[in-house]
């Protein structure tokens, strides 16, 4: 089976669900209180696992409680963990969120051990990059890591499907190397260095990236749909309508489940609509699908 191998982050997200998000020095009472693992990278390797996938986790864990149940809840849904690395004397990364009515959210991260998924790590777990069909990024590990594995994925003619996110500085000289780049209006504003507010803004700055030798650029754009650009055609669809309870990992599940479909020879449309249905699930739960409540017990 055609493996993924998702390299990224792994966090312990503290959630607060309240009925409205508060203005800047404003206290809101009232709030439910959540547990849950997150991080971009743990999550897109749940989703994609839940989504059929056959996938490997590349991170780094603290030495804390959670790091043991963290690396047990990947095993349970099916996540080869051989080079999750647990780092001693460090803590695991932290995620402070807090989550409105709508679903809207704001969101912190101490990074905590995933700063330590330095370029030696990813040498030590070559073994499962080598099977790999394609290689999921994200942007919450060290830039020096991010152009070593890039390097890699070239080397070995690996694609790279890369979620650029959070938005940071990056050299433009690797976006060439980039074989999909996923962003959000506000991520593909960020790196064209352009204003994004509708969907012609968006095609407009994707087209940037493709002329900087991106092979496609999807442009993820929440109750708006999603679309990709390539240097030959656009394939836009519409999103599924449902209400929203939690938005906090929407981006992570379609990135997830949009790397199952290609890899099994979905057609670009077709691999949107996966993937944009299973993110049109991820919102409808609190804390759940891809990311999965602590066991407190």
């Amino acid at each position: 089976m055609k493996k993924i191998v998702v390299i990224g982050s792994s966090n312990i997200d503290l959630i607060m669900k309240m009925n409205r998000l508060p203005e800047k020095g404003e206290t809101v009472t009232g709030a439910e209180f959540f547990q849950v693992y997150g991080g971009k990278g743990a999550n897109q390797a749940v989703a994609a696992a839940r989504a059929g996938g056959n996938v490997a986790f590349i991170s780094c864990v603290g030495e804390d409680a959670y790091a043991s149940q963290m690396i047990q809840q990947f095993k349970d849904n099916g996540i080869d963990t051989s080079f999750v690395f647990r780092e001693t004397g460090m803590p695991s990364g932290h995620a402070l969120i807090m989550i409105g009515g709508q679903g809207e959210n704001y969101i912190s991260v101490a990074p905590g051990a995933n700063d330590l998924l330095g370029p030696e790590k990813i040498n030590e777990a070559l073994p499962i990059i080598n099977e790999a069909e394609m290689i999921v990024l994200q942007y919450e590990i060290p830039r020096k890591t991010l152009t070593h594995i890039i390097n890699i994925g070239n080397e070995k003619n690996i694609p790279i499907l890369w979620n650029f996110a959070p938005a940071q500085e990056f050299d433009f000289s690797y976006f060439s190397r980039i074989n999909i780049l996923v962003l959000n209006e506000t991520e593909v504003g960020y790196l064209a260095k352009m204003q994004v507010e509708n969907e012609d803004e968006a095609e407009n700055a994707a087209k940037t990236l493709i002329e900087r030798g991106v092979e496609k650029v999807i442009i993820t754009r929440g109750a708006e749909g999603a679309f990709v650009l390539t240097e030959h055609e656009k394939v836009r669809i519409s999103s599924y309508r449902v209400d929203a309870v939690d938005t906090t990992a929407a981006g992570d599940t379609f990135c997830g489940a949009l790397a199952v479909a290609l890899i099994e020879g979905s057609s670009l449309k077709h691999a949107l609509e996966f993937a944009s249905a299973a993110a049109a699930i991820s919102v409808t739960r609190l804390g759940r699908n891809p990311r999965f409540l602590l066991d407190l017990k």
